[in-house]
């Protein structure tokens, strides 16, 4: 039997793909809370989609020799388009016909920053070849993005706004009452489904209002015209012939 025959007859067996992230807990309820805010807006205004997986602080496994104890790391939130969506233990990227994610975001802390701004920029760059990163310090309300230009990280412009263009989202990202939100091509904020049903109550009440209040102006109006009519009639004129 020949070295080929041999290999042929050999069956790859290819490590789990099943693999459970292995990320720490996050540091602090601010990351938590960013986080969630950055999913839950992102999901509700992509609901329709299922073309994509979102999701943060989970272990993204990348090794070139498909080992989940070698080369991997857990961006506080990010975004792979073209893939579909569904939930996942972690994201083995061998096992997902080889996508990076699309964007990724980390939230600095005292402890991260400087990997964050250093290796894991780095990363990102010439391994996953992200094309869009952003990292955003809540303390210090710094926002900084990085669109990947051949091979290399160049800073976005703001815009008129302080807004950040994601080119892979097609949104905007900016900071927001203290945090970080997404905005749409014109500028509007992005809500959670929470803050879309808030919205839709507030403007429920508001038409009713509205209405409420046309109604009684009309009510006044008619009150008014029959009162100027009752007056022609005490003086002998037929309001109707006027």
């Amino acid at each position: 039997m020949t070295i080929a025959q041999e290999r042929e007859s050999i069956e790859v067996i290819f490590p789990p793909s099943e693999i459970y992230s292995d990320e720490p807990p996050l540091e602090t309820e601010l990351h938590l809370r960013q986080i969630m805010l950055l999913l839950q807006s992102l999901e509700g205004l992509w609901s329709q989609r299922n073309d994509f997986y979102a999701f943060g602080n989970l272990t993204i496994y990348y090794s070139p020799n498909q080992l989940k104890s070698e080369y991997f790391r857990g961006p506080d939130f990010f975004v792979v388009l073209g893939t579909e969506r569904k939930m996942r233990k972690s994201w083995v990227v061998w096992a997902e016909e080889g996508k990076y994610p699309n964007l990724i975001i980390e939230i600095l802390s005292t402890s991260t920053a400087k990997t964050d701004r250093g290796l894991k920029k780095e990363i990102y760059q010439n391994t996953f070849r992200t094309p869009d990163y952003f990292w955003f310090d809540p303390e210090a309300q710094e926002l900084k993005g990085f669109h990947l230009v051949d091979g290399q990280y160049k800073e976005i412009a703001e815009n008129s706004q302080g807004y950040l263009w994601s080119q892979q989202l097609e949104l905007y990202l900016g900071v927001y009452g203290g945090v970080l939100r997404f905005f749409t091509q014109q500028g509007e904020l992005v809500p959670t489904l929470e803050e879309a049903a808030t919205i839709a109550k507030q403007e429920t009440a508001e038409e009713r209002f509205k209405a409420t209040m046309a109604e009684q102006e009309a009510a006044e109006a008619k009150q008014e015209t029959e009162r100027l009519a009752a007056k022609l009639r005490e003086l002998g004129i037929d309001p109707n012939t006027l």
